[in-house]
């Protein structure tokens, strides 16, 4: 081997072998550049503006349960969510970590904000709904935890959970799906929505 190629790959083993992972420990930003925090009140906007100005819910059936859908009527309005990380001990959200997530408002209908997500069996389409459980990590609470992923230099939102180690779930990205004249925030994985999160 030539020299300078051995120097040239000497150089870069010992950078490599420097440089962490990019997404070990790497937090989530909202659009002011501040990282996520717990219990704070945000809004999470599709990063194409075109599509709705930011989640909310609805009745797929025009009642209760509730599901979760993109803001785009005129008469819907955004609804703000807080974020509650999976180790209690961690007040930063952070990319890739299983997290809670709850609408910060009360509906008419008998059942908590927290995400969750649900099977529709006849449709056999996964949807994001609501009526979960805050924390206790494991195979019961297992459709209640999702994920902030890197995506075309903004975020996704990912369903693949990791706290339990012996369950297979389901994984895959959220993008929307039309249905009776609203958009339903389901598992996409061949369209993800592109978000932001901008504090309340």
């Amino acid at each position: 081997m030539k020299p300078t190629r051995f120097v040239l790959s000497a150089i870069f083993l010992v950078f490599s072998a420097l440089a962490p992972p990019a997404s070990a420990d790497e937090p989530v930003r909202d659009t002011d550049g501040n990282v996520l925090q717990r219990g704070v009140d945000y809004y999470i906007r599709p990063a194409v503006t075109d599509i709705g100005s930011g989640l909310t819910l609805a009745g797929r059936n025009g009642s209760c349960p509730l599901s979760v859908a993109l803001a785009s009527l005129p008469a819907d309005n955004a609804w703000p969510l807080q974020f509650s990380p999976e180790d209690d001990d961690d007040d930063t959200v952070e990319l890739s970590t299983d997290t809670n997530v709850i609408f910060s408002v009360v509906t008419i209908c008998v059942q908590s904000t927290v995400w969750k997500l649900e099977r529709d069996e006849g449709e056999g389409r996964y949807y994001v709904g609501i009526g979960g459980v805050v924390g206790n990590p494991g195979k019961e609470t297992l459709s209640n935890w999702f994920k902030i992923e890197s995506y075309q230099g903004v975020y996704k939102l990912v369903f693949c959970p990791t706290v339990c180690d012996t369950c297979r779930p389901v994984c895959g990205s959220l993008g929307v799906y039309e249905q009776g004249g609203r958009q339903w925030l389901v598992i996409r994985d061949d369209t993800p929505l592109p978000v932001e999160f901008k504090r309340a």
